[in-house]
């Protein structure tokens, strides 16, 4: 298991050129949030569009839309019951990340479906949280080649089969191979299983340990392969950049709140592109 340490990230992030505008960089759609949940979709946003997204649109419950403008105004928001309009934002999305708030609802597996079902071989997908559990519940199939999952040991052994106690990364890499699937495994740790090779980031503090950090984690790693023409260069930049201002701001706090992440990210991928 090879590792992921700053050196491995300073040669990824790019340069903007000067020349470049919004459409250069992805147009991610993110698709979460339910009644009772919804900052964790805000999260993913806020963090997606700090992370330097061109284009964010979000499809969440209706009740959600005004904390969203009211805390992000760079995003756009469409109702996710409204399917005309979800259909219309999937087919010019180049990244789609669902799950974050989403819940495991009758309305949210209908939707998940919906939206598989959409999805073409040349996007990128991020499947996170709920739909994790509703992919491995109702064993649903992966949309394509391009897809990668973020779970947490208990959602992994809903997906995988294997145990927690039982989770290695020999046993790890070989479901990897069966779901043809990018595999980030959130831990202490986290590993990160692709089809040809596995990491282990260097990264992370248990200051971190506080809700909204996975859907944060989320809202990078779409954000960054929506901009990289590598989507293996996209997620392993993601981990760690998260994992990397965590342990920065954790020097001198006892928790680390993902919405202070958040506010650093501009900043560090700034510092990361001119080294």
């Amino acid at each position: 298991m090879k590792k992921l340490d700053k050196a491995t990230v300073q040669s990824i992030v790019p340069k903007r050129k000067n020349t470049s505008y919004k459409g250069d960089y992805g147009k991610v759609l993110l698709i979460g949030g339910n009644e009772s949940m919804g900052g964790a979709i805000i999260l993913t946003a806020l963090a997606a569009v700090y992370s330097g997204a061109g284009l964010v649109t979000v499809a969440t419950a209706k009740r959600n839309h005004i904390s969203l403008h009211a805390q992000l105004p760079e995003a756009m928001v469409i109702d996710w019951d409204d399917y005309r309009q979800l259909e219309n934002q999937l087919k010019e999305a180049t990244v789609i990340a669902i799950g974050p708030g989403m819940g495991t609802s009758d309305h949210s597996l209908h939707l998940l479906c919906f939206i598989l079902a959409e999805i073409t071989k040349e996007q990128r997908v991020l499947i996170d949280g709920s739909a994790i559990t509703l992919m491995a519940k109702h064993d649903l199939a992966v949309p394509n080649d391009q897809t990668i999952f973020t779970p947490h040991l208990g959602e992994w052994e809903r997906l995988s089969g294997l145990e927690p106690a039982k989770q290695n990364p020999i046993l790890n890499q070989v479901k990897q191979k069966q779901l043809h699937a990018t595999i980030v495994l959130k831990q202490h740790r986290t590993e990160i299983y692709f089809e040809e090779d596995s990491w282990q980031n260097q990264g992370g503090n248990p200051a971190m340990a506080t809700g909204g950090m996975g859907d944060t984690l989320a809202g990078i790693v779409a954000s960054l392969i929506a901009q990289l023409p590598d989507l293996k260069s996209g997620v392993l930049a993601g981990v760690f950049l998260h994992s990397y201002i965590g342990d920065q701001l954790a020097q001198k706090q006892y928790v680390v709140l993902p919405s202070q992440l958040i506010k650093q990210l501009p900043v560090t991928l700034k510092d990361f592109s001119i080294i």
